[in-house]
C-alpha cells in the first residue's frame, strides 16, 4: 500500500473494524500519531495509519492491554527500531499464553465440577427428592 491515499475516519473505521471514538481515543493516547488534516480541520489518515490500526487491533486481540501496547510505543519511540521492541514484544505474548493456560486449566477444573453437580442433581431426582 501506498502512503498517498487518504481516508476519511468513518472509513478507515469500516475498513478497520473498529469505531471512529476508538481511533480518536487511539491519537488521544499516543498510540496513533502523526494524523494529517485537511482544509477545515478534518483528519485523514494514510496507508500506513490503516497498516497500524489493522497492527494495534491484532494486539489487543491477542489480549496485549492498551498500556502495554503504549510501552512498546514508547521504547519504539525512543530507539526508533524494532530490535528493542520484539523481545519485549515476544515477552508480553509468553506472559498472555501463560495466563490463558491457566484459565483453560481452571475452566477444565469447572467444567468437572459442573459435570459432577449435574450427576449428583440427577441422582437425587431418581430417588424422588422432592
Amino acid at each position: 500500500m501506498q502512503d498517498s491515499t487518504h481516508y476519511p475516519i468513518g472509513e478507515l473505521a469500516k475498513r478497520v473494524g473498529l469505531t471512529t471514538r476508538t481511533i480518536r481515543y487511539y491519537e488521544e493516547i499516543g498510540l496513533l500519531n502523526s494524523i494529517k488534516r485537511v482544509e477545515g480541520g478534518k483528519r485523514v489518515y494514510t496507508d500506513r495509519d490503516y497498516q497500524r490500526l489493522k497492527f494495534i487491533k491484532r494486539l489487543k486481540d491477542l489480549g496485549l492491554t492498551l498500556a502495554e501496547m503504549q510501552e512498546l510505543e514508547d521504547i519504539y519511540q525512543i530507539h526508533r527500531t524494532n530490535r528493542r521492541v520484539l523481545p519485549r514484544l515476544l515477552e508480553l505474548l509468553e506472559h498472555h499464553a501463560n495466563r490463558i493456560d491457566e484459565r483453560i486449566h481452571n475452566l477444565g477444573k469447572l467444567k468437572r465440577e459442573i459435570i459432577d453437580y449435574q450427576h449428583r442433581i440427577k441422582e437425587k431426582l431418581n430417588e424422588g427428592v422432592e
